[in-house]
């Protein structure tokens, strides 16, 4: 713990009227004894190398910057010991907004609220300091500089190429006895080089060469992950080879397992069944292979039908599996093999349809134009389309295809495909051609849906107490990811990155990008074990989970609720921590009800002691509520940053600390405030649900569920559980921030003083 402090104000960087001096004297009589340097300096960024020198003379152990947001300028104040940061511009200056309504006015000393706001923030940061420190090292003695790729298919193969070529080992495991995967299927590829306006050769042989050659790169046929054992930098794989088990060590993983057709019987209200109708990936082989002879063809891309058909399958699906749940009166374990049977039919889902729309568009144009060629022109091709998604440059593609000889495209709903004596009929309504009609074609060939590998199998095998799998496949319908809006190679299991169609449907162009940009993930992670820090998205973090054994009552929550398996557990249900696994979110001391787990540098008693550090004044009336904010450091705070630069001011009453996540915020902070006299709790997390944007995954989302627990406690208190109110608050909604804040204060109000207050 810091017991010798030094505390540094950025006078341009504050402003407001604020009397800077003032500050700095009230810290040195507060403080006395446990600040030893204070001082004010015009613009804090010249004075580094100052601060750096009160350091090694002084022999300080903590530094304090109070000034802009912590958000800004973090590349300057690197020191040696631990820095804290105190935000006395964008959350306190910039955003003071008077209760009497009166606007600013320049030069003016800054009112007395004001100065009492900046006096607490100060007061918290300096007390942060006292109860935080340094962090000892978790790194690894040496991290294994081998990387693991799963599938052997053209984003694997391109992804063990470019972590060889970074002078990683690779190992490429392929469970089929030859490399390659979908794409030894495809007549050619979608365009990947300038000028992207036509289709190009896939380039799959020279890879395959490349890899083949390749001193660091060992490949493994017919193989499949046995056991993935570990953490980033010291994983223990083991491999299933025709040869029986091999166990190896390595520091990361790229999963390019790549995709598998959609189930036919979704396809089947649109002819398919028919000898004359295929989906797109059959056409690609069956072309390669000489065995298309017909000469009208028909590329359907409106899947409408088949949509329509899902749907009212799935009610019939549902209501028939709720009639059987109302009478079920079968043993726990069968109603258990029932609802995982139930989620492996759910993920095998029309939607994948929709979501292979853009790799059937392209796709589909470059089917149609190898035809023509191949023929002379003599085939006619037809794309009907109700959506032609044509992603990013590849739109010269497409243009290029509008001018195609023997290639004609319209927009149409395509009502029904049924097959007539010795051809298909495709009607088509509502054209581009301004009429309906009746196309005869010889063939029909409908869209593939690309299913993931990872929503019908365990790809990993992993050695976790979360069990051998990604978790909550169902709600990405089976891909791979753990952030979808801001992380896209990130998965669920720290160290392990996915690539490719498993991740979602996509041409090559956007695999090749895909493999590069997990490869770099993958030799991050194990940079970041060997020097024990996090990776995203607390990037170069050094803390990690401490936790105190003794006081532990094996209740498993942390386990259980930890978003990426960071956790194991021994025999008695012990928690056994893997550093390297960790992304630092605090979920699991947020979970622990005995509060037996920290950080050095975030911990329970660190921000409970933030909260008593504030000033509370006992008259309601007269000197307002006091509202605690917690926001979550992710979204909420930088739009709480974003909204003070935007001209956004709100209610002087309430003081806010930064969380990790919403996942940390253990209840006993909201008995600390309540007993401490705040009169309501903001809780101010990402948005959670189907469409979250949390961070970590679920953190908004548990602490919502503890709200439950929260209640319980407030209630025990004697205290209104309306005064703790969770919100939902994404980065670019600053707009919404002073309506947020001054309604909650507006209801506190109405309410009254919190009981506490006339203790």
């Amino acid at each position: 713990m810091s017991s010798k402090i030094g505390v540094y104000f950025d006078a341009a960087n504050i402003g407001g009227g604020l009397d800077v001096e003032a500050l700095a004297a009230g810290v040195k009589n507060k403080w006395d004894s446990l600040v030893a340097v204070v001082r004010v300096f015009p613009v804090l960024a010249e004075e580094v190398a100052t601060i750096s020198k009160d350091i090694e003379e002084n022999g300080l152990d903590g530094v304090l910057i109070c000034g802009p947001s912590p958000r800004e300028d973090t590349d300057i104040y690197r020191f040696p010991v631990y820095t804290e940061r105190v935000n006395l511009h964008e959350q306190c200056v910039l955003s003071y907004e008077d209760p009497s309504g009166n606007p600013p006015v320049e030069g003016a000393p800054a009112p007395a609220l004001l100065t009492e706001i900046a006096t607490d923030y100060v007061n918290m940061g300096v007390v942060k300091l006292q109860k935080g420190n340094l962090p000892d090292s978790a790194a690894l003695d040496k991290g294994v500089h081998r990387i693991l790729v799963v599938g052997g298919g053209f984003t694997g193969l391109t992804a063990a190429l470019e972590a060889a070529q970074s002078g990683y080992e690779v190992v490429l495991v392929e469970k089929t006895e030859r490399l390659g995967g979908a794409v030894n299927n495809i007549p050619t590829g979608s365009p990947l080089h300038a000028p992207w306006d036509a289709k190009e050769s896939t380039g799959l042989p020279e890879k395959i060469a490349a890899v083949e050659k390749n001193e660091l790169i060992k490949v493994y046929l017919s193989s499949t992950v046995a056991k993935l054992a570990g953490q980033p930098g010291q994983y223990t794989l083991t491999l299933n080879t025709p040869k029986g088990e091999e166990t190896m060590e390595v520091g990361s993983a790229v999963v390019a397992a790549g995709w598998t057709p959609l189930a036919p019987k979704y396809l089947e209200s649109m002819g398919y069944g028919s000898p004359m109708v295929m989906h797109a990936a059959e056409f690609g082989k069956a072309f390669l292979a000489g065995q298309i002879t017909a000469r009208r063809i028909a590329f359907v891309l409106d899947t409408t039908i088949a949509e329509d058909a899902a749907r009212k399958a799935r009610e019939e699906e549902e209501q028939a599996k709720a009639a059987v749940e109302a009478e079920a009166s079968a043993a726990p374990a069968a109603e258990a093999e029932e609802e995982a049977a139930f989620v492996k039919v759910n993920l095998e889902s029309i939607e994948h349809l929709r979501y292979s729309n853009a790799v059937n568009s392209v796709g589909m144009l470059r089917l149609a134009q190898s035809v023509c060629e191949k023929t002379n022109d003599e085939t006619q091709c037809y794309v009907l389309y109700k959506d032609m998604v044509v992603p990013g440059i590849l739109e010269r593609f497409y243009r290029t295809m509008q001018d195609r000889l023997g290639l004609m495209m319209t927009k149409a709903d395509v009502t029904s495909i049924t097959q007539k004596a010795d051809h298909m009929v495709v009607s088509c309504e509502n054209t581009l051609l301004g009429i309906d009609f009746d196309l005869d074609c010889d063939l029909v060939v409908l869209p593939t849906g690309l299913v993931p590998v990872s929503a019908t199998e365990a790809i990993m095998q992993f050695e976790y107490r979360q069990g051998p799998d990604f978790p909550d496949l169902e709600l990405f319908d089976g891909y791979l990811d753990s952030n979808y809006i801001c992380f896209p190679y990130e998965t669920r299991r720290t160290g392990v990155y996915a690539a490719g169609c498993v991740r979602q449907p996509m041409t090559l162009d956007g695999c090749l990008l895909d493999a590069r940009g997990a490869v770099l993930k993958a030799i991050q992670a194990i940079e970041c074990a060997e020097h024990g820090v996090a990776v995203h998205p607390r990037s170069g973090d050094g803390t990690y989970p401490v936790f105190n054994f003794v006081r532990c009552t094996q209740c498993k929550r942390c386990t259980e609720e930890c978003p990426f398996g960071a956790l194991d557990d021994d025999e008695k249900g012990t928690p056994k921590p893997n550093p390297a696994r960790c992304r630092r979110c605090g979920t699991c001391f947020g979970a622990c009800p005995e509060r037996v787990i920290s950080f050095a540098n975030y911990n329970i008693d660190q921000v409970g002691s933030m909260i008593r550090e504030v000033t509370v004044p006992k008259d309601f009336k007269t000197c307002g509520p006091r509202i605690l904010i917690l926001a979550c450091e992710n979204d909420a705070y930088p739009a709480l940053d974003m909204a003070a630069l935007q001209g956004y001011r709100w209610s002087p009453y309430v003081r806010i600390i930064p969380v990790r996540c919403l996942g940390s915020v253990n209840a006993i902070w909201v008995s600390d405030a309540m007993s401490k006299g705040f009169d309501g709790v903001m809780l101010l997390g990402c948005k959670y649900g189907d469409d979250y944007q949390c961070h970590f995954v679920k953190g908004s989302e548990l602490c919502s569920r503890r709200m439950t627990n929260i209640a319980e406690t407030l209630n025990r208190l004697g205290v209104e559980p309306e005064r703790v109110e969770q919100f939902e608050l994404a980065i670019d909604e600053a707009d919404h921030v002073t309506d947020m804040i001054d309604g909650f204060v507006k209801r506190i109000e109405q309410m009254g003083p919190n009981p506490f207050k006339a203790m």
